[in-house]
């Protein structure tokens, strides 16, 4: 069994930046696509960036130019570098596969305000 753990998260200002991680344990991350996803309050959960286990990204078109998500296989890690935060990116962060999921762990809340 897969476990997903998030870490990273805290209060920035606008224009901050954060560095969010998660480890997971357990075998064949290295075979699957990894994601984050955000869930804002009163919102459904979205995917922001994605890594192939090759290290193609893909990001969605409210992020993309400020956050940088990266891998590494050998430590089963999957990192969000967030640059240039904006209020609209608050949000509690989970990463997970892209398709079929593992369970969902806790996530790490991001606050972006002044």
């Amino acid at each position: 069994q897969v476990q997903l753990v998030e870490s990273g998260g805290g209060l920035v200002q606008p224009g901050g930046s954060l560095r969010l991680s998660c480890a997971a344990s357990g075998s064949r991350f290295s075979f699957n696509v990894m994601g984050w996803y955000r869930q804002a309050p009163g919102k459904q959960r979205e995917l922001v960036a994605r890594i192939s286990s090759g290290g193609i990204t893909n990001y969605a078109d409210s992020v993309k130019g400020r956050f940088t998500i990266s891998r590494d296989n050998a430590k089963s890690t999957v990192t969000l570098q967030m640059n240039s935060l904006k209020p609209e990116d608050t949000a509690v962060y989970y990463c997970n596969t892209v398709g079929t999921y593992f369970p969902w762990g806790q996530g790490t809340q991001v606050t972006v305000s002044s």
